[in-house]
């Protein structure tokens, strides 16, 4: 896909973003990691909290939850993104992608129950998902220094600048204005950890088991990850998880 000129863009975002990019640039088997001594340790926290939470918690819930309810609990999930996918490709001037996003919302919002059934795939509506990192990549903003986020894991500035933007855009901004609003955030957060652990539980262990240097490994397999999508290149699960 052609990527587009910053025209697009507004220019408070683009000269915000492009003065913390300036000169980031780099090529897919030169990652740009700076804080690679900082990026490892916190990858290694997060790998440790991994290992005595994410991982037992996933494999109990994949072992335990029954499978058409692990199905309902990822349609709801799923459904909470398409504000943010419309938004984006609307902001990436893909008009038919974000409608089919706008009306796959409607469609699993209210027949479908809050996102629990799938209906509009029945209805020919497909599932995509994009992001503010991904529409500033289709605009040619650099991805940035490579980040690990604590609690969080694999991202680059663009997209960490990206996801704030993002927010603005979910549907749980918006949720009754009351004291305890921040926690159903984290709870939607903790599940969605939980759920995406439990769906790459073996992608995870065999990406592990044959590298060498899992780090690098995994900062390679996101940047990877994420020039595909920009691409809007399919991108497979079992080989590129979502990190």
């Amino acid at each position: 896909m052609k990527k587009r000129s910053f025209s697009g863009l507004s220019t408070f975002t683009a000269m915000a973003l492009c003065a913390g990019l300036s000169g980031c640039a780099s090529l897919p088997d030169e990652p740009m990691d700076p804080l690679e001594p900082i990026n490892r340790a916190v990858f290694d926290f997060n790998q440790r909290l991994d290992r005595n939470a994410a991982l037992p918690a996933a494999t109990y819930y994949a072992e335990t939850v029954p499978d058409p309810v692990r199905v309902r609990v990822h349609n709801v999930l799923s459904n909470l993104s398409g504000p943010v996918t419309a938004a984006n490709y609307l902001l990436q001037g893909e008009v038919s992608y974000a409608g089919e996003a706008a009306g796959r919302s409607l469609v699993n919002s209210t027949i479908g129950l809050v996102g629990l059934f799938d209906v509009a795939t029945d209805w020919g509506m497909s599932y995509r998902t994009r992001d503010m990192g991904l529409t500033l990549g289709t605009y040619g903003v650099p991805e940035g220094p490579y980040l690990v986020i604590p609690f969080g894991g694999s991202s680059a500035l663009r997209d960490l600048a990206g996801s704030y933007v993002d927010g603005y855009f979910s549907p749980l901004r918006y949720v009754g204005r009351y004291d305890g609003r921040q926690y159903v955030g984290l709870f939607k957060n903790v599940i969605g950890t939980v759920e995406n652990r439990s769906r790459n539980l073996e992608a995870y262990r065999e990406i592990e088991h044959n590298s060498v240097d899992y780090y690098a490994t995994m900062r390679s397999r996101y940047l990877q990850r994420r020039a595909q999508l920009i691409e809007q290149k399919q991108v497979m699960t079992a080989e590129f998880p979502d990190f």
